[in-house]
């Protein structure tokens, strides 16, 4: 395959990839946007948890202020009956304390069970509330999911479409190339780049004069030394470049070696004209391909 052709399909590649790797980072993200609700729900459940534990003990003290209360009535009214079978003014003034005792309760406990039972209903309303609150959320969350795998759905057909694409778009391409052109343009969305004059478009540094000539050849797969992308010449037409120094664009780009082409630049050296030095046999910034 020429390396021209080669060319043309990293450069229709690439489209499908950045494309690609956008909806691989979307699905990525859309479980994320449940995360809120789904701790909000979970966070209403526990509130409700220990609002209804409040309730039901507060329930159970109710119950026991009307148990006291029945038999506070019972003895005051036992005392008021034993009123009528008295003899004498000492029984008399005995019983009459004992139901005073007895009414003083009584009146106290029904004091406390209304208070009580106010608490009890407000409790209540509230335990209504939260279960509202949480089936309102519970209903948001499912609606989401739902619209969530919808989206996932749509999104994995495009990928599969995509990936179709990708498969046709990568025949004939050495593997070594398409690992490290993918990986470049997961970092930098651009993998391959046009090279006007002798100044990369990617990263606007100016490359060595020899080296740009290979590029301008176009018989190789030739890696830029300073981003890693790979390099294509294109014609100028008159319009003026934009030159970085060294010291305005910063050094050699700083790229992981399983991720990028350092093992292919080593045997790229400038020597002191400026020129390429091939002092590698094994690894280049190169491919050769043949027909």
């Amino acid at each position: 395959m020429q390396i021209s052709d080669i060319l043309d399909k990293l450069e229709s590649l690439q489209q499908v990839l950045v494309e690609k790797y956008d909806i691989e980072s979307k699905m990525e993200e859309l479980p994320k946007s449940l995360i809120g609700s789904t701790e909000s729900l979970e966070q209403f459940k526990k509130e409700y948890i220990e609002k209804n534990a409040e309730y039901e003990s507060e329930k159970a003290k109710v119950t026991a202020l009307k148990q006291e209360l029945e038999e506070a009535v019972k003895a005051r009214e036992a005392g008021e009956k034993s009123m009528d079978s008295i003899d004498t003014h000492r029984e008399y003034d005995i019983l009459s304390n004992q139901i005073k005792e007895a009414q003083n309760r009584e009146n106290s406990l029904r004091k406390d069970l209304a208070k009580e039972e106010k608490i009890l209903a407000e409790q209540n309303e509230n335990l209504k509330s939260e279960e509202e609150l949480i089936a309102a959320t519970e209903k948001d969350v499912e609606e989401s999911k739902a619209s969530i795998d919808q989206e996932l759905n749509d999104y994995k057909s495009q990928l599969s479409s995509l990936e179709k694409q990708e498969a046709e778009n990568s025949e004939g391409i050495d593997p070594e190339i398409l690992f490290k052109f993918q990986r470049i343009i997961l970092r930098n969305r651009k993998g391959i780049v046009p090279v006007r004059g002798n100044v990369c478009d990617g990263c606007h540094m100016i490359l060595p004069a020899q080296f740009a000539n290979e590029v301008h050849r176009g018989d190789k797969i030739l890696f830029c030394p300073y981003c890693s992308r790979i390099l294509r010449y294109e014609e100028d037409d008159g319009v003026e470049s934009t030159f970085f120094s060294m010291d305005e664009a910063g050094s050699l780009a700083d790229l992981d070696d399983e991720d990028l082409l350092d093992e292919d630049q080593e045997g790229l050296d400038m020597d002191s004209d400026g020129d390429v030095e091939d002092n590698g046999d094994d690894e280049k910034s190169s491919m050769d391909f043949e027909e």
